[in-house]
């Protein structure tokens, strides 16, 4: 029990240290509903960058005369939908709620690496390049001897969300632990503090989390880049072959259906990328972005519950059908300008929302006066001594809680595809 204790202190402390984990408050327990399911429930407080609003929980919206109602129906336990010009947030729900991200971590991935290596250059690919891949991992058929362009790399790592891709150009990039302490900082940089990396790829690992929020910030800033852009919004590409192709390429195809437009989902009109993922521990995850008469939308969900064939693209494309016929006719709720946050007045009484009900100021009071401070919201620089001790064992009890849940679940099954 003290080794216990010690060694969760210890792994917090290191974390604090290193600046890698966001504290935010657990999810509460889930309960049971009606018909026997457990309903995730998001954090009594959350992040406040971006504007207060969104670190209340539930649906935050500011309808003005004329704005078209929200899909009356949408499962993801987090959404946002935002113009990615302006940065402003038109909607969201549970915006900064620290969950798995699964593959959509690629696009913090790109936004780290994509520009340190040149596109052009080439690799030869080695056993060690494709180490520490997780069991059951998607791949785009990336074979130790062969040689690479980057370019084909990054093909491999937007159409198939292929880790081994990952994995190479990561090696390439000084290594995994390397990589991911550069996207780590990258995240901070971009004002991300719900996001905890912990896989260059998104696979599942304990306590690897982003938010809604976060992975439309890191999908704006790719799109911002031409080869992330290129990539993202690729259909089909040919990839280079080995053996068992005789030496000829084979063609890759985009795993995003509502670009593709296949497997019973309509082709998105206007869509220009960014990126999916699914796992076990996420559901699946979605980052799509249209655009349509000089405006571009973009809508991010996390974990649709209902668990329909192609129930997230359904509501992702529902999210950016109300985007474009909602932009102007709503007040923003917040805004992925996170170094700048614009908080709304109306968020402090909840007036003008979706059904909102103000938290007391004992809630709110101190994540409000955190919302620049990062670390997923809360303010540490006037922490006392022992409030930051008290915090900091109880993270780590956490952390280390979630590593024996863990191992004990990757005893029981392999772990899923990214």
């Amino acid at each position: 029990m003290h080794n216990d204790l010690r060694t969760a202190a210890v792994l917090c402390t290191v974390a604090l240290t290193a600046g890698l984990v966001s504290l935010a408050p657990a999810s509460a327990t889930p309960s049971p509903t009606a018909s026997g399911t457990v309903t995730p429930r998001p954090p009594a407080r959350m992040s406040t960058v971006g504007g207060e609003r969104l670190g209340l929980s539930g649906v935050q919206v500011q309808l003005r005369a004329g704005a078209p109602a929200l899909p009356a129906k949408l499962s993801a336990l987090s959404w946002i939908v935002s113009d990615t010009t302006t940065g402003l947030v038109l909607a969201a729900k549970n915006a900064h709620w620290a969950l798995p991200p699964a593959s959509t971590l690629k696009t913090l991935f790109a936004d780290t690496v994509l520009p340190k290596i040149p596109t052009r250059a080439t690799h030869k690919v080695t056993d060690a390049d494709l180490a520490g891949m997780g069991e059951g991992s998607s791949l785009v058929g990336v074979l130790p001897g062969q040689t690479y362009k980057v370019s084909d790399l990054w093909l491999g790592v937007f159409l198939r969300s292929g880790n081994d891709a990952v994995h190479v150009l990561a090696s390439m990039n000084g290594g995994v632990a390397a990589t991911v302490a550069q996207m780590q900082a990258q995240a901070v940089k971009l004002g991300a503090g719900d996001t905890h990396v912990v896989s260059p790829d998104g696979y599942d690992m304990p306590g690897q989390v982003s938010s809604a929020y976060d992975l439309s910030l890191f999908a704006r800033d790719g799109m911002k880049n031409a080869d992330f852009a290129r990539y993202a919004g690729t259909w089909k590409a040919e990839f280079p072959g080995g053996p068992n192709t005789k030496g000829k390429p084979f063609e890759i195809d985009n795993t995003d259906r509502m670009l593709m437009g296949i497997d019973g989902v309509p082709r998105y009109d206007g869509l220009i990328g960014v990126k999916n993922g699914y796992t076990t521990n996420a559901g699946n995850t979605l980052v799509v972005a249209a655009r349509r008469g000089g405006r571009t939308i973009m809508a991010t969900l996390m974990n649709p519950q209902d668990h329909a064939l192609n129930a997230v693209y359904t509501e992702a494309a529902e999210l950016l059908d109300w985007g474009f016929a909602a932009d102007g006719k709503v007040t923003p709720v917040g805004s992925l300008d996170a170094a700048s946050p614009k908080p709304s007045a109306a968020a402090k009484t909840g007036s003008g929302g979706d059904s909102v009900t103000a938290p007391s100021k004992a809630a709110t009071a101190p994540v409000a006066a955190a919302s620049s401070a990062g670390f997923g919201g809360m303010g540490w620089a006037g922490a006392s001594g022992a409030g930051l001790v008290a915090v900091a064992v109880a993270a780590g009890g956490a952390l280390l809680m979630r590593r024996r849940r863990y191992a004990a679940k990757r005893r029981r099954r392999a772990l899923p595809r990214v």
